[in-house]
Parts: C-alpha cells; sequence; structure tokens
C-alpha cells in the first residue's frame, strides 16, 4: 500500500509495524490543538522520510541518488552527515515551488467531537440540564475541521475537485498526484458528495481560486454550487481538461486534454494565470399552450445555466444518442478517441437521414425583440447553435469572423447565434463554419414539436415549448496566461462585508449551551467593511468607531469581547490579550459575535426608549408620564436638561402619580419618592395645565401605556415588526387583546413570527407569557408547541413561559407537540419540564 500524502510504500501487514515499533508518522495535515491555541504555532516544519531509493539530486552535494526527503517541499539529501545533519529535523518547511498555492497545515484545525467542549461558565442546573437537549435536528452533520487562514496578498490557495470518471478515468490517477504535492485535505473527490462540502469549508479564505479537473460538465457543475452558496466574491475557476469536448478548457487556453504533462507544470500555470469573466445565461422553459407534443419527451432542460453553448437540431440529435449509448454500454466508452469516432459515425448517419432538414417550421427565433424566423427558413438551417464560447464541438470555430460582426468574446454580454446545416456539420471539423445569423443579448425560442435539445452537452427531447434565453451573471475564470504577458502581482486583498451582532450577557449565561439560540437573541449592531489582513485588535477599533458614530443609533456597554461562533460546539469569548493572534475569518463565518461583559441594563434606543420597560425590570408595572421635579416653592417643573413633554420610563404602585413622584439618587437611578397630599393636589393642577388634562380624566393618562388597538393585533398576525414598533413607540399596550382573548403573542407565536416574538418578549410585562384565550385556555406556548415552531418555543422556554400549564382538554404543551407528531419537540420541552423543577428545589442560580 501507498500514502498519497508522503509516498511511503509498505506490505499491509507491515503498516502496524511501521506505526508501533518505528514510530512513523505520516506528514500532518492538520492542527489537532484546543480551539484556543490554534494561533499559538503557525509554522510548518520538515517531515522527513528516509527512502531506499529516490530519482533526483541531493541538495546538499548535488550527486544523484538521495535517500532522505521533506513530504512537504520535497528538498532531497544523501542520508549521510555532510549532506544531512540533524540541526534540519528541527528546520522551518516553506512548502516548497508551490508555497503560494498550497494549504498550510496549520490553516486547517481539528474541531471537538459534539459534546466534549466544555464551556468556561461556571456549573450550574441550566448546564446539567441542557446535556438532555435533543432539539438539533438529527440530520445535522457535525463540522469536522473548520479553516482558519492567515490573509497575505502573496498566498493564493487552490482547492482542486477532480471527477475520476471524466476523460477514461484518468481523474483516479491524478487524485493522487495532487494530494502527493499539495495538503491532502485541499484536494477532493467530486464522487463523494460533490463540491459543495469543499466550497463551505474554505469559502472565506481570501484569494480563493479552483481547480475542476474534468470535462464541461464538471465546470458547470462547480459553478452551479458557488452560485448556490453565495460566495463572495466568487473564486475565480480553472480547468484541466479530462472530458471529451473540453470546449470552455480550450477557450481558457488549457487546452483540448490533458496529456500526461507534469502535475506540478500545470501548478506553475494555475499560479500564474489571469483571471477573465464569463458570461452566464440563464435558460427559462415554459409549456407551449399552442402545441401538442408528437413524442415522448421532456417538460425541462436537463441544465438551467449555459456556460459554453445551447442548441436544438440536428447536432443535439447526435449528443442525445451518444448520451444513450454511454449509458447502455459504459465500458466501450474510456477514451476520448473512441468517444469521437461515435460522433463521427453518428453523424455520417444524420447526413444521409436528412431527418432534421425542416427544423426552421417547427421554431420561431426572436433575438433582442427582432423575428429572425424567415432568415431561418431562408438559410434552412438543420440546427441552431447559440455560442457562448468560441469553441464548440471539441475545437471547432463554427463563428465566421469575416461576416463584418465584432469579435466574440466571453465577457460582452452578447451570444452568438449561428446556423448549421447537415453538411456544414462535419465541414466543421476540417476548418469549416456555419452561418452567422446575429449577436443579442437575449432570445426567445418557441417551438411547436418535440425536438432534441443540448446545453453544454447534456441532451434531451423537450416537448413543445417557449424557452427565454437571458444573461444571468459574469463568473470569474482562470485563463492561461499568454507566453511574454508580464505577471502582474496582485496588490491588495478584497474587503470583506460583514454583519456585527451583539449579545447581552444575560442571554449568554443562559443560552451559551445552544448556538442556534444565541444566535436568535442576538442584536444587529450595523455592517461593518474590514481588511482581511486586519487582525481582531484592528477590528475592535473599527467596531467602536462604528459604535461612536452610530450612538445615537446603538448603545452597548463600554466593555465587550468578541466571540468565537464557528471553531467549537458552542461560542466561546476572545481573550483581549490574544485578539492579535485572531482574525475574522478565524471567528465568523456569515455573521460576527460581539459580548457585552459590563453590567446592569442595556440603555434603549430612541426608537424604543418612550415605549417599553427595562429587560430587567419586566416583571413590574410601569407608567410613562413626564418627568417633573418639586420645586422649594412647592410648584412641579420640568427639569432643566429635558423638555416638557420628554417622557421616560418610570416604575410605580398602583396610587402612583397621586402620591409619589419620580427623582433620582445620587447615582442617576430613577427612584419614587412619597409626597404630600398637598403637594400631590398641585401636582395635578399643574399636570391639568401643562397637558390638558382634567382630573376625572386623569387616570385614562395613567394607564395610557396600556390603551388596546386592533391594529397591534394584525401587525402581530402577519409579522409586521415596524408597525408593533410604531405604535408601541406611540404608547399603545402588547397586552392588547382580541374578543377571544388572544394577545399578539398568542398570534406570533401562531404564525411563527420570530421577531415578534422576540420584541414581545423583551418589552412586554412578563405576565403575557402565560396569558391563555377564552376559546382554548391555551398559552402562546401552547401555540407554538401545537404548530411546530421549535424556535419560538425555545424563545418562549427562555423567557420563562410555564410548561405545565393546561388548556381546557388538559393537555400542556408537550402533549400538544406529541399531537403534532413532533416527538423531538416533545422530548426538548419534557426535559425542560424536569429543568423547572430541579431549578424550583435549588433556587435561583446566579
Amino acid at each position: 500500500m501507498k500514502c498519497s500524502a508522503c509516498n511511503v510504500v509498505a506490505h499491509q501487514n507491515c503498516i502496524g509495524i511501521l506505526m508501533d515499533k518505528m514510530r512513523f508518522t505520516c506528514k500532518p495535515t492538520f492542527r489537532d490543538v484546543g480551539v484556543r491555541q490554534y494561533r499559538e504555532q503557525t509554522s510548518i516544519h520538515h517531515h522527513w522520510v528516509h527512502r531506499r531509493s529516490e530519482k533526483g539530486k541531493c541538495r546538499q552535494c548535488g550527486k544523484e541518488i538521495v535517500a532522505i526527503s521533506c513530504s512537504w517541499c520535497k528538498a532531497a539529501y544523501h542520508n549521510k552527515d555532510s549532506c544531512f545533519n540533524i540541526q534540519r529535523i528541527g528546520e522551518e518547511c516553506n512548502l516548497g515551488v508551490h508555497s503560494s498555492i498550497v494549504v498550510p497545515p496549520s490553516w486547517i484545525v481539528k474541531l471537538p467531537r459534539k459534546g466534549s467542549f466544555k464551556s468556561s461558565l461556571r456549573k450550574s442546573p441550566k448546564k446539567r440540564a441542557s446535556s438532555k437537549r435533543k432539539t438539533k435536528d438529527k440530520d445535522k452533520e457535525h463540522r469536522t475541521f473548520a479553516i482558519k487562514p492567515i490573509p497575505s496578498t502573496n498566498v493564493t490557495p487552490v482547492i482542486v475537485f477532480i471527477n475520476p470518471k471524466s476523460g477514461g478515468n484518468q481523474g483516479s490517477k491524478l487524485l493522487q498526484k495532487f494530494q502527493w504535492l499539495l495538503n491532502p485535505r485541499q484536494v477532493f473527490d467530486l464522487t463523494q458528495g460533490g463540491p459543495r462540502m469543499g466550497l463551505e469549508m474554505f469559502k472565506k479564505v481570501p484569494n480563493l481560486r479552483v481547480l475542476a479537473c474534468g470535462g464541461d460538465g464538471t465546470v458547470g457543475w462547480v459553478l452551479s454550487v458557488i452560485d448556490q452558496i453565495g460566495i463572495s466574491p466568487a473564486p475565480a475557476v480553472g480547468v484541466l481538461p479530462l472530458g471529451t469536448g473540453n470546449d470552455l478548457a480550450r477557450a481558457l487556453g488549457w487546452g483540448g486534454g490533458y496529456t500526461d504533462e507534469p502535475i506540478s507544470k500545470i501548478l506553475s500555470n494555475i499560479s500564474g494565470s489571469e483571471t477573465v469573466l464569463l458570461d452566464r445565461w440563464s435558460l427559462e422553459v415554459e409549456k407551449n399552450p399552442n402545441a401538442e407534443a408528437n413524442e415522448s419527451g421532456k417538460e425541462n432542460l436537463p441544465l438551467n445555466v449555459v456556460n459554453n453553448y445551447y442548441s436544438l437540431g440536428v447536432d443535439a440529435h447526435i449528443a442525445l444518442e451518444f448520451h444513450e449509448a454511454r449509458e447502455a454500454h459504459p465500458e466501450k466508452f474510456n477514451s476520448r478517441l473512441r468517444n469521437k469516432m461515435f460522433y463521427g459515425q453518428m453523424g455520417g448517419k444524420d447526413l444521409l437521414k436528412r431527418k432534421w432538414k425542416g427544423l426552421a417550421d417547427f421554431v420561431t427565433l426572436e433575438c433582442d425583440g427582432k423575428d429572425l424566423t424567415p432568415k431561418l427558413k431562408e438559410l434552412k438551417v438543420h440546427a441552431i447553435v447559440f455560442l457562448n464560447i468560441p469553441s464548440y464541438g471539441g475545437g471547432t470555430r463554427p463563428w465566421n469572423r469575416s461576416m463584418g460582426t465584432s469579435e466574440p468574446s466571453t465577457e460582452d454580454g452578447l451570444i452568438e447565434v449561428v446556423g448549421l446545416t447537415t453538411y456544414q456539420l462535419p465541414l466543421l471539423q476540417a476548418g469549416g463554419h456555419g452561418t452567422c445569423i446575429t449577436q443579442c443579448r437575449s432570445a426567445k425560442i418557441i417551438t411547436s414539436k418535440t425536438i432534441p435539445m443540448q446545453v453544454d452537452g447534456e441532451a434531451c427531447k423537450l416537448n413543445p415549448s417557449v424557452i427565454n434565453l437571458s444573461l444571468l451573471n459574469k463568473a470569474p475564470m482562470l485563463a492561461k496566461r499568454k507566453c511574454g504577458k508580464p505577471n502582474v502581482p496582485q496588490t491588495a486583498l478584497d474587503n470583506l462585508k460583514i454583519c456585527v451582532h451583539r449579545i447581552s450577557m444575560a442571554d449568554y449565561e443562559q443560552h451559551h449551551y445552544d448556538k442556534d439560540l444565541l444566535a436568535q437573541a442576538a442584536i444587529s449592531v450595523g455592517t461593518i467593511e474590514v481588511n482581511p489582513i486586519s487582525d481582531l485588535e484592528q477590528v475592535r477599533a473599527l467596531i467602536n468607531k462604528f459604535i461612536e458614530d452610530c450612538k445615537e443609533q446603538q448603545k452597548i456597554f463600554p466593555e465587550w469581547c468578541f466571540l468565537d461562533s464557528c471553531t467549537a460546539e458552542r461560542f466561546f469569548r476572545i481573550d483581549k490579550a490574544q485578539e492579535n493572534l485572531h482574525y475574522v475569518s478565524d471567528i465568523a463565518v456569515d455573521n460576527l459575535y460581539i459580548l457585552e461583559c459590563g453590567g446592569g441594563t442595556v440603555p434603549q434606543t430612541p426608537e424604543d426608549e418612550t415605549a417599553a420597560p427595562s429587560p430587567s425590570s419586566a416583571n413590574q408595572t410601569s407608567y410613562i408620564i413626564p418627568e417633573m421635579r418639586v420645586s422649594d416653592e412647592g410648584s412641579l417643573d420640568s427639569p432643566s436638561d429635558q423638555p416638557p413633554m420628554s417622557p421616560k420610563i418610570l416604575q410605580s404602585p398602583d396610587e402612583f402619580p397621586s402620591e409619589t413622584i419620580p427623582i433620582e439618587n445620587q447615582n442617576g437611578d430613577k427612584q419614587l419618592a412619597r409626597i404630600s397630599p398637598d403637594a400631590s393636589v398641585k401636582i395635578r393642577s399643574i399636570t391639568e395645565r401643562l397637558f390638558g388634562l382634567s382630573q376625572e380624566s386623569y387616570s385614562v393618562y395613567r394607564d395610557f401605556p396600556h390603551r388596546p388597538n386592533e391594529a397591534l393585533l394584525k401587525a402581530a398576525k402577519i409579522g409586521d415588526l415596524k408597525t408593533v414598533k410604531e405604535l408601541h413607540s406611540q404608547g399603545y399596550s402588547l397586552l392588547t387583546k382580541d374578543p377571544a382573548g388572544q394577545t399578539m403573542l398568542h398570534y406570533a407565536s401562531r404564525y411563527g413570527h420570530k421577531d415578534i416574538v422576540k420584541y414581545i418578549i423583551r418589552y412586554a410585562p412578563s405576565s403575557i407569557l402565560n396569558i391563555k384565550d377564552i376559546n382554548l385556555g391555551q398559552t402562546a406556548l401552547h401555540k407554538a408547541a401545537a404548530y411546530k415552531w421549535r424556535s419560538i418555543c425555545c424563545m418562549l422556554v427562555a423567557g420563562g413561559a410555564a410548561l405545565d400549564v393546561t388548556d381546557h382538554r388538559g393537555l400542556t404543551p408537550r402533549l400538544l407537540a406529541l399531537q403534532s407528531d413532533d416527538h423531538d419537540l416533545a422530548t426538548y420541552l419534557e426535559s425542560q419540564e424536569h429543568f423547572q423543577l430541579v431549578s424550583s428545589s435549588l433556587g435561583t442560580v446566579v
């Protein structure tokens, strides 16, 4: 057996001896350290292997036949003191000639196993109870590795995707060669789950490049997954042609097929390549209501994106027969030459049969709003080809440059339309060309018969349809640099745009065991633009400046720390003294989280300042009245630093404001002070003077925050958070009920509006959590459990909703979850019932 990472060869029975007695270890391809220590040592050492014989020259003496070499940089020496001394064992390795594209093992961190992460929080019943929770999806895969790149303008890492079945199974041999020359963990076999896993793992790596080894279909597959994941900026894609046609590889300068060229040379070309843009076109297919299919066909094309070409007619018919023959006898199509011979044979048959000579009678073509159907009938075309790249059908050039049209380009936003006859099709291989019809930015094709079509070599018969072709996007591609063209080094990395979210310490302590709950509890601060080379110390300065600029809208504690949201099973804090060791991509994937470390209550934003009590006082009754003070003469004055109508949120008993007024203590905190009955009469008199309120209507004003509003219920039902905030800021109550006794929280929980549930839990009195409706006697938690809204159930339970409340039928939320056949949710609610029971017996945990 041979190791593809370090090229060590051993009998299968000798591997145990090699590992145990000789203590040989393969070259490390990742870092297996604690989640907090992955930046403490980033250097890479040589991995020396003693080999009995090897081709090459000793780096020390220059003579042939070497015995010791490094698996990383491939440096080789004779096994004698004059050439290889003991000091070389501890030397740092530079990763060799391909260091600019190799992913260093220090960038790849092995994540702890699920459940092995130890939180930095003190032990508490909450933490013990959390071990029993099973709310997470069982099918959700646990990531094994995380990528922690060190951004650099000199490093353009390349991840390699290989289709072993392409080009007569050449890919299986190349897979081992790439694993030997690069880090094996940057090389992916497409038959093992496709390109998604590798792209998602490396999507935040700056200057990322992709090498797709396979045919044009393999390249299209990779480009489609990049679109689905939404990588920004999208990585440039290069091609190693292993397929039959390889037209895209020809257009980009990579040749028509791989022919045993040294892989090291190919990697050097990839490293020195230039980036070009490739127009990609969208195909939208609709059924033609005015025509019936004359034979069995499909309702949709095999692909809805065009990278190379889209055609219909005789050429698609040949491609379809080739595909069907290869599916029936794959062993007969194991070489590129044999595949081309089949195409030639089928083309000869069609030349004699001329089956599609009347194609123009069944097709209507409209390009940029202009009807070109008469021209198709005049030319009597047997195939219509929409060319996005110059190469077609295995290297032919059907576009005629002498027709006075512009030179075709892969990035001009135009697609070339060419007509072919059965006679022109074989002549393309001898340097011939088709008939140029037009260049356009959009096209509409209407067919009235079942016609064979192909998209980038994938063929099918399509029923009568209306096909609209339009520009989708432009994908960056790697083109081989022409000889003599200077290699312009990249001077800067593209900035990263990242959204910053803050988490309060109370939420962190309550939900530290669950990433999803913490992410839901986080509040957006804003979006910052960061240079990937910046460490967290520099990012801290950016965030502080951003908060200072927006201090009127965003207020957080002056003391905060970064949270790592991607390295471990849970969030954990980054020590401020170690911020210079980390980059943004180390601790964040899509969002950057920061933790407020100060004490007290988060100051409210101006939008909510007049509308809601602070979270720490959710269980108390709140009133919104103008803040005033009693002067020495006994009159009531407005504070000197506030306008007369500026409201403040104050806590009071039921008799407020007839017997108490708000005052500030030495610390600046609001308190209530009792006043004499005479002062109370004066306050009422002055209030009437200031606000036009009679003594009889004073109680109405006092209960202002509890005014109901039906619009609040409607907004909660449809998920309109903006309207909820506006009405709440005007003083309307979040405790508003409908005639059936349902609150806003009932509606938001029933219809799955998480943002509104979160807002209500934060700003409404906690009593709203356990209010029952009249018809069914259900709380908001009953509604969320019955309709299987798992995240909302977690939010309500975390907010303090009772789990043992029964409705009119005697059902708890857990039983309703069981009735709805959501056993995972029922298990979670049951574990929380036990947890609440334990908490009540042990007391409140601080």
